[in-house]
């Protein structure tokens, strides 16, 4: 019953939010990179290098690779990329991430996660050299972010990315009160610490939360990590919020051009007719997430080169 109630009302008002665009924001930020690459090899015949490791075959796995592959070419940062089949030992990948660590050209080393469960991911997160942690992941970089008047050498790249695009588009963050469904260590977590240190009022919903959407529906700004397709529908979320859909799961689709497509945890339908901005899937999160890693990159070059 209050499903239609909440159908009738938005219909009634017509309301449609405003798309935070995320691929014409990161455009803008890549476009930036470029330049100071291109001003990074005139001066000193240096550019930035990246390294990306991928055990298996995951297709949203293989989705964000491809992305980082083609966006690293685009400015002109070095890429590198070495896959293991589903399979590998930790000592392989560990083995991998050591000769990175030691080449002068790489700048920037990232393992594409999920690992599959026979991995211990955080041990082999940690073996990546403090300096290159450009997904900003390594526990260090995690324990500074938490930390009051800490700074890590990077931040997460998807939940920065998740920051820029609201404070791209003028959402007020200090004083909100802020929703993050899921708390994983990839975004849910640092998205969490990221708001605060923006002085937001954070609240992190799981599995075991009772009564989430209630809890939803109070969030000013709303950020969903949960990989849950549609799991946020109209009636979790507050009129006027701003929703950010880190979601990208894949679904079937035999008209696309690599047989599925992606879609968010929030049902965009829906939620267009009561938030006041919303992140679509594609075109959202996914594109930041890219340009912060580009981002993150370069600056470790510059501090390799002492480059300014």
């Amino acid at each position: 019953m209050k499903q239609i109630h909440c159908d009738w009302f938005m219909t009634a008002n017509n309301w449609t939010a405003k798309i935070i665009d995320g691929k014409e924001i990161a455009e803008g930020i890549r476009s930036r990179i470029a330049s100071e690459v291109s001003r990074m090899k005139e001066l000193i015949g240096q550019v930035p290098g990246l390294a990306v490791i991928l055990v298996g075959q995951r297709r949203d796995s293989e989705t964000y690779v491809r992305n980082k592959t083609i966006a690293s070419e685009e400015v002109g940062i070095k890429f590198k990329m070495i896959v293991f089949p589903e399979n590998c030992t930790e000592c392989e990948v560990c083995n991998a991430l050591c000769r990175f660590n030691e080449d002068p050209s790489i700048h920037g080393i990232l393992v594409q996660l999920p690992l599959s469960e026979h991995l211990d991911e955080a041990k082999i997160l940690s073996v990546i050299s403090l300096e290159k942690d450009v997904d900003g992941f390594h526990p260090l970089n995690i324990g500074n972010l938490a930390m009051q008047g800490m700074e890590p050498l990077f931040v997460p790249c998807t939940p920065k990315g998740c920051i820029e695009l609201l404070l791209q588009s003028g959402v007020e963050i200090m004083g909100k009160k802020a929703v993050v469904i899921g708390r994983s260590n990839i975004v849910g977590l640092p998205t969490s610490l990221l708001l605060q240190r923006h002085h937001a009022t954070v609240t992190v919903l799981h599995a075991f939360t009772k009564n989430p959407e209630k809890i939803a529906r109070e969030a000013d700004i709303l950020v969903s990590a949960a990989g849950v397709p549609n799991l946020v529908r109209g009636s979790w979320v507050k009129p006027g919020a701003v929703i950010v859909d880190v979601g990208t799961n894949p679904i079937e689709d035999q008209i696309s051009e690599h047989g599925y497509r992606l879609i968010g945890d929030v049902c965009f339908k829906e939620a267009t007719r009561i938030a006041s901005a919303i992140t679509p899937v594609p075109g959202g999160v996914g594109p930041m997430t890219v340009a912060m890693l580009l981002c993150n990159t370069l600056e470790s070059a510059k501090r390799a080169f002492n480059f300014t």
